[in-house]
């Protein structure tokens, strides 16, 4: 009897637990391999746009769904499952479930192809310490997702940081004579609450996400929590190594504008990685915080840095990339909101765009690799699942009563296809079935030979008495950038 009480007592537990999202700060962070992790050296099926043009299979779609047949089942992912499995062209193979899901860290492909669309592959964002007037400094921050306190070794994705920022502006005043001055920063670019209005109120001191702002060391990360004033936090940091160099600083450090006008005298700047380094450092780790400043950037390029700015523009990006938005309300750029709803077309569409997209390749490059890196790295471990190591490659989304899973894999010929899973009202007991489930299922699709060649078509005689010579393209079983189809001429 006691031990039937204690069920009880658990299950009641886990009812008010995944309603109130109590879970959420271990499942949602979809752990993963540090961004410094090693390169992916493996040799893994990645769409680009000159191995889609490269392709000439076929996709069959009664194969597709038979190799789907029996994988997901209402049993491990609950009553509502929706998904695709679509050709790189945009062919529909597959379909299941109808409407809209909660996508969970799904968003974050949304979010990283709006901002590769708006601010291109190539934008850096800088945080600059300028001088409105003599003996007066002012840090600014520029919404560096990944700005870091102190110098970060790291050869796979360098950091822009403020000790370096607050050295190089105390040699610059030296040399030009100035030893005392007065602080304040600008965070400004940011607009707005600095928390989703979507998200519980436990997330910041659950220590799921960090406070956003413009101006933030270390994803507002500290030793005992997250960062609750980030730009004051960043303020002082730069004033205690100016004054470690020899510049005496006010003690009283304030918030200011920088002047508009642009007179204002640059002392020295940091810059950050390119945005297609922070973008596959996002979506491999599933790096809350830097989709989250992702999206505020493209608000702000659009003139509003707010979380409904970030909303807005993002919407808009991918309106002009043509995604599909019928059934998808965001909230967030990250995908922490249980009020997030996307449909599997704009996932598909958006994984298309970045196969197809020269400015978005870093999206499908910064998918996980299944069994190898970031939040794939310990998944695709069972015997059924093990077909999919190294094939599949794509963004995970869990939060308390979902999962989901969408990106790339090859079927067994090396033929593309996109693949979007997403089930949102998975048991918490099923957590963990749900997820092999959703492997399992890619898995299949790794092993089916699910495609067929295009017949050999003779190529056009260059002139009216040279015969026709023949020619055999053959699809590459491995699709990378640098591996083009082969033509072979007898």
């Amino acid at each position: 009897m006691a031990s039937l009480l204690v069920l009880a007592v658990v299950a009641a537990v886990g009812v008010v637990g995944y309603d109130r999202g109590w879970f959420d700060r271990w499942l949602d962070s979809d752990p993963a391999a540090g961004a410094d992790s090693a390169a992916e050296p493996w040799n893994v099926a990645v769409p680009s746009p000159s191995a889609v043009a490269a392709s000439t299979s076929t996709l069959d779609a009664a194969k597709v769904r038979a190799a789907l047949k029996g994988h997901l089942k209402a049993a491990d992912l609950g009553d509502h499952v929706v998904g695709e499995v679509s050709s790189i062209s945009g062919a529909t193979l597959a379909s299941f479930g109808t409407g809209s899901a909660t996508p969970a860290s799904t968003t974050k492909l949304l979010t990283a192809a709006a901002a590769l669309h708006v601010l291109g592959p190539e934008a850096t964002f800088a945080t600059t310490v300028v001088s409105p007037a003599a003996g007066q400094l002012v840090l600014v921050g520029g919404g560096d997702p990944l700005l870091a306190l102190k110098p970060v070794k790291s050869e796979l994705l360098p950091r822009a940081d403020v000790t370096t920022l607050a050295r190089t502006a105390a040699a610059a005043l030296k040399a030009s004579g100035v030893t005392r001055v007065r602080l304040s920063y600008d965070d400004s670019l940011f607009t707005g609450p600095t928390t989703s209005p979507s998200w519980p109120a436990n997330y910041v001191p659950d220590d799921v996400v960090s406070p956003m702002s413009a101006l933030r060391l270390d994803e507002g990360q500290l030793d005992d929590g997250r960062d609750l004033t980030p730009a004051t936090t960043a303020a002082r940091k730069v004033a205690a190594v100016l004054r470690a160099e020899g510049i005496t600083v006010a003690h009283r450090i304030r918030k200011a504008a920088v002047s508009t006008a642009g007179t204002d005298t640059e002392i020295a700047r940091v810059t950050s990685a390119p945005l297609r380094d922070i973008v596959q450092h996002t979506l491999e780790t599933s790096d809350n915080d830097a989709a989250e400043t992702m999206a505020h950037l493209i608000g702000a390029k659009a003139g509003d840095g707010s979380f409904a700015g970030g909303v807005k523009a993002t919407t808009a990006a991918l309106t002009d990339l043509g995604v599909p938005l019928d059934g998808v309300r965001l909230y967030d750029g990250s995908g922490l909101s249980r009020k997030d709803l996307i449909t599997p077309a704009a996932l598909t569409g958006v994984l298309r765009a970045a196969a197809t997209d020269p400015d978005l390749q870093s999206l499908g490059y910064g998918l996980p690799v299944a069994g190898f890196s970031g939040s794939l790295l310990e998944r695709f471990t069972d015997a059924s699942g093990t077909a999919g190591l190294g094939v599949v490659r794509a963004k995970t989304g869990t939060l308390t009563g979902v999962s989901a899973l969408a990106g790339f894999i090859a079927d067994a010929d090396g033929t593309p296809m996109v693949y979007v899973v997403m089930a949102d009202e998975v048991p918490v007991t099923k957590t963990l079935a749900a997820r092999s489930a959703l492997d399992d299922a890619a898995a299949a699709l790794a092993t089916c030979h699910c495609s067929t060649p295009a017949p050999a078509t003779p190529s056009t005689p260059t002139t009216p008495a040279t015969p026709a010579i023949p020619s055999t393209s053959t699809s590459p079983s491995t699709l990378t950038s640098d591996q083009p189809s082969a033509t072979v001429a007898p």
